[in-house]
């Protein structure tokens, strides 16, 4: 049976928005919108009048180089990772061969 999306209000910049989300999306959507929330309310706290458009838009470059950061990060770990089990790998064939001979 196919679920129904349902609407949602979350609240940004003390602005009220409308969303339709699956049930099970609920607690999701409104984790990310309160993150949001904090993350803009920080820039809009950061002393400077700015418009509601301009805050969004240094709020979502922040997020995406943080997101950038992190693919990064990943990026470097799975290498790591790779690499540690190919050497491991190689220790116990060695190893394996050593006692076959």
């Amino acid at each position: 049976m196919e679920t129904v999306s349902e609407p949602i209000s979350v609240t940004i910049l003390d602005r009220v928005y409308q969303f339709a989300c699956q049930p099970e999306e609920r607690k999701a959507l409104r984790q990310a919108a309160a993150y949001l929330d904090e993350r803009m309310l920080s820039i809009k706290g950061e002393g400077r009048l700015m418009a509601l458009e301009r805050i969004a838009v240094m709020t979502a470059l922040n997020l995406s180089d943080e997101l950038l950061k992190m693919k990064t990060l990943e990026q470097h770990r799975k290498q790591n990772v790779d690499r540690r089990i190919r050497e491991l790998a190689d220790e116990l064939e060695d190893a394996l061969e050593g006692q076959l001979s």
